[in-house]
């Protein structure tokens, strides 16, 4: 499973790098493939390519307000999910996305 995300907090600077890191974290641990942008204080840090996006099975979006640049992505399957779930949950997140996404296909 191949997934790419985008975290993004109000104000840009702890929240977002936390839940980039925990998502990373779990995928590994889960077995999945993931690149997280971060939409912060810092503009956006390891931006995802059109390559990223289309080898994607699905979006994660972890944040509470307003994603730049959504329409790059399409029409791929967008989960969201509140951004602090992504920082303390990671791994519960990731597992019911997927499970989402599977349900859907």
């Amino acid at each position: 499973m191949k997934i790419v995300g985008v975290t993004s907090c109000i104000a840009g600077l702890a929240h977002t790098p936390m839940a980039a890191k925990a998502l990373e974290k779990a995928a590994v641990q889960l077995g999945y493939e993931i690149k997280v942008e971060q939409q912060g204080a810092m503009g956006q840090v390891n931006k995802l390519t059109e390559e990223d996006i289309a080898a994607a099975n699905f979006v994660l979006i972890a944040s509470d307000q307003t994603v730049k640049d959504m329409e790059r992505f399409g029409d791929k399957k967008v989960v969201r999910v509140k951004i602090g779930h992504a920082v303390s949950q990671a791994e519960a997140v990731l597992t019911k996305a997927v499970e989402a996404v599977k349900a859907q296909s």
